[in-house]
């Protein structure tokens, strides 16, 4: 059994959140904390010259919502948290600030672009100082 859990979402693609949030609380013990993390991934520097200046507070606000949600379906007491950037970093940084000691995420099928760019899953897994569980 685990203490805290990070659970990371991806708001875009709820049926794999569906999957995995049934697991953290399965896995947590008891008086432990779930925190649902999602990551709003930055937009590059030459698409943010031709989209509104409000399109990241904008992003940030619906998957927190999206978030939100989630926690009601689920009737978890979990902490909601949103994070900017590259996801396997942020999902990392989440995990070291509030020492967890499981990350459960989803992964896709790998394709092509994975053998030379590596998945979100396949960094996290790599680099995290605690378990991580996967689900594919």
């Amino acid at each position: 059994m685990y203490k805290k859990i990070i659970v990371a979402v991806d708001v875009t693609d709820l049926e794999k959140a569906e999957r995995i949030i049934p697991r953290a609380v399965n896995l947590l013990e008891a008086g432990g904390r779930i925190v649902l993390l999602s990551v709003v991934e930055d937009l590059p520097g030459y698409v943010l010259a031709d989209v509104p200046p409000s399109i990241m507070a904008d992003a940030r606000q619906e998957t927190e919502t999206r978030l939100l949600d989630l926690r009601h379906e689920y009737s978890l007491s979990a902490d909601i948290e949103v994070r900017h950037g590259a996801p396997a970093r942020a999902i990392l940084a989440c995990a070291e600030a509030q020492e967890a000691d499981l990350i459960i995420l989803a992964s896709h099928r790998p394709d092509f672009s994975n053998y030379f760019l590596g998945a979100t899953a396949d960094r996290v897994v790599r680099h995290a100082q605690c378990s991580v569980l996967v689900d594919r």
